[in-house]
């Protein structure tokens, strides 16, 4: 019988509260609809779901559906606003580029946070599934996994390892540490980096015409 090792939520918990304070401190003219919608909305069913303090084999389907739900709320809403920002870097004047060059920053700083979150839902079927102890086929492959040597015995990746792993995707928009093996794990990260690189090449260019 496979041992069951459940993984702790908090991780998971406080990076969503993270996205929703980056959200939070955005401009009125980089969100659609009332500023306080989408904290309201990701916020009522986080604080249930963050009351079982772990993700275990026999958590109820809804729990899941309800995680990524939140997750996909998120991304959209970080894209909306990435799309707004574009927008309005391209047509700010220099003192509005300036304030809208730190609102691009909040906007990266979700965008890896959020992948960071999808990538631990994802892969092999999500926590539970790895929580489980079963002989699960990884969308990830983390440089642990193939070398017995680098890691522990049972070594499995916590979301600090996901989330490291988003980071470094979203800066060098390209897989850095770990492999992504599966045709869904490859859509996240052609996600993020999309995002990530027109972010980025929109706001070096904004940053230029105002130092000049």
């Amino acid at each position: 019988m496979a041992t069951v090792h459940p993984e702790p939520r908090w991780p998971a918990s406080l990076a969503l509260v993270a996205c929703i304070a980056l959200y939070a401190v955005l401009p009125n003219r980089l969100v659609v609809g009332p500023h306080w919608l989408v904290p309201v909305i990701v916020a009522l069913p986080l604080a249930p779901l963050s009351a079982r303090r772990h993700r275990h084999p026999d958590e109820a389907p809804w729990v899941r559906k309800a995680t990524i739900g939140l997750i996909a709320l998120v991304t959209l809403a970080n894209v909306v606003s990435m799309a707004l920002l574009v927008h309005h870097l391209l047509n700010a004047t220099v003192h509005q580029g300036r304030n809208l060059i730190y609102s691009a920053v909040a906007v990266w700083l979700t965008n890896v946070i959020v992948y960071g979150l999808w990538f631990w839902e994802v892969d092999r079927g999500g926590p539970h599934r790895r929580a489980s102890g079963e002989k699960l086929l990884p969308d990830l492959q983390f440089p642990q996994m193939g070398v017995a040597d680098l890691a522990p015995p049972n070594w499995r990746p916590q979301f600090t390892d996901y989330l490291y792993s988003s980071f470094a995707n979203g800066t060098s928009f390209a897989p850095a540490d770990a492999m992504p093996l599966t045709l869904r794990m490859k859509t996240l990260f052609l996600g993020e980096s999309l995002v990530s690189l027109i972010t980025v090449a929109i706001v070096a260019a904004r940053a230029v015409n105002i130092l000049h």
